[in-house]
């Protein structure tokens, strides 16, 4: 996701729905899958003299980030942003499915079992780096992009910019894992233009021929292709009074109470809907998660990506609980979708153990050391 200031986002639902062909962009660059995997370029890039585009290209996987990836990509950035030549970069995903599902959590889960953690830090730490590389991103950046469900939290910078949604969708979305469209994401602010699929071709071959690092240029470039859209009648946008007054409650107990009082004597399936994700999330997850969310609201993409790292190295630890690799292995892994969390309700989820995934790491942990003094001078 673009950050608004520094350039523009077509929304996700459409443009990383798209396979087109490139159009003559000549390749400049390709990463290839580990030794002993099939070679598979994992990372394209094609471009031209002026401009940049990275494709992600694992789309068996939905496109999930490898640390391989994650590595190439950072270095690709930082190359482009101190090129003189090079104004736009672009990025987005092959294989018509996702842009990108995250980070290889089914890799992280075979590495936690093999006791290889070392491994499973190392792949945080340097995705932490690249999301705040691209949080702070000097040029224009073509870019699109919940967890509660897999036993974790809102990371790599997800605490920012959903506790910067209006009203109370941010603990909604984070709570919930609910997905949101184009026309939603174009509406909450999350993108900043939507086009029909039928125009991306077109979008990328224009994009290609920019000689800018010019914001606003960008800005009026996609504004050619752009689309008026708004949210269907059953979005959850419609929804933002309900949202407001329920998940604006202190608590997450106090939020499914409202929820469930709401929806009483009501024959709504987006309260049903809403109430049964609550109910089959992690529940020490989503008392961590709504605490995260409340503390980004005051907090710049620094701070939370610092507190975010804290929380997902608690996670990886397992000292209070390994609700994160039961919900891999429930969801992802055994597809059972049968998680047995720990501790198994709300009510048993302590204010310390939620308390203890914010605090300082120690010993063998170390807290992420973001180069924000050599980055923030100029953002």
């Amino acid at each position: 996701m673009l950050r608004p200031r520094l350039g523009k986002s077509l929304s996700n639902g459409v443009f990383m729905r798209s396979g087109m062909a490139f159009h003559g962009r000549r390749p400049v660059a390709t990463l290839t899958q580990a030794e002993g995997e099939a070679e598979i370029p994992e990372v394209l890039v094609v471009g031209t003299s002026f401009n940049r585009m990275a494709i992600l290209n694992r789309p068996t996987a939905l496109n999930a980030l490898s640390t391989s990836m994650v590595e190439k990509l950072h270095k690709l950035y930082q190359a482009w942003e101190d090129h003189p030549d090079i104004g736009l970069v672009v990025t987005k995903g092959t294989g018509g499915r996702a842009f990108s599902a995250g980070g290889d959590v089914r890799r992280i889960y075979r590495l936690a079992n093999e006791g290889k953690i070392e491994e499973c830090k190392d792949f945080f730490n340097k995705i932490y780096h690249l999301t705040y590389l691209v949080g702070t991103y000097l040029k224009p950046h073509v870019f699109a992009t919940p967890e509660t469900q897999i036993g974790f939290h809102p990371d790599a910078g997800a605490s920012y910019f959903l506790s910067h949604l209006p009203g109370h969708l941010g603990e909604y979305l984070a709570l919930t894992g609910a997905h949101l469209n184009g026309a939603e994401m174009l509406v909450a602010g999350l993108a900043t233009h939507f086009s029909v699929s039928a125009r991306i071709g077109w979008i990328e071959e224009r994009l290609g021929t920019l000689i800018t690092d010019d914001p606003s240029v960008v800005e009026t470039a996609l504004d050619e292709y752009s689309d008026i859209v708004y949210p269907d009648t059953e979005s959850a946008l419609r929804r933002m009074d309900a949202i407001d007054r329920c998940f604006s409650e202190e608590t997450v107990e106090e939020i499914l109470c409202a929820l469930e009082t709401e929806a009483a004597g009501q024959n709504d399936e987006w309260y049903t809907n809403t109430i049964g994700k609550l109910k089959g999330a992690s529940p020490l997850s989503l008392k961590v998660t709504l605490k995260s969310i409340r503390e980004g609201r005051f907090q710049n993409l620094n701070q939370c990506l610092v507190r975010e790292y804290r929380t997902t190295c608690h996670a990886l630890s397992s000292k209070i609980s390994g609700d994160f690799f039961e919900g891999v292995r429930s969801r992802l892994i055994d597809k059972d979708f049968s998680p047995k969390w720990d501790p198994p309700c709300l009510e048993q989820v302590s204010r310390e153990a939620v308390n203890h995934y914010f605090s300082p790491l120690v010993e063998d942990w170390q807290d992420l050391e973001l180069p924000v003094k050599q980055r923030e001078a100029y953002v």
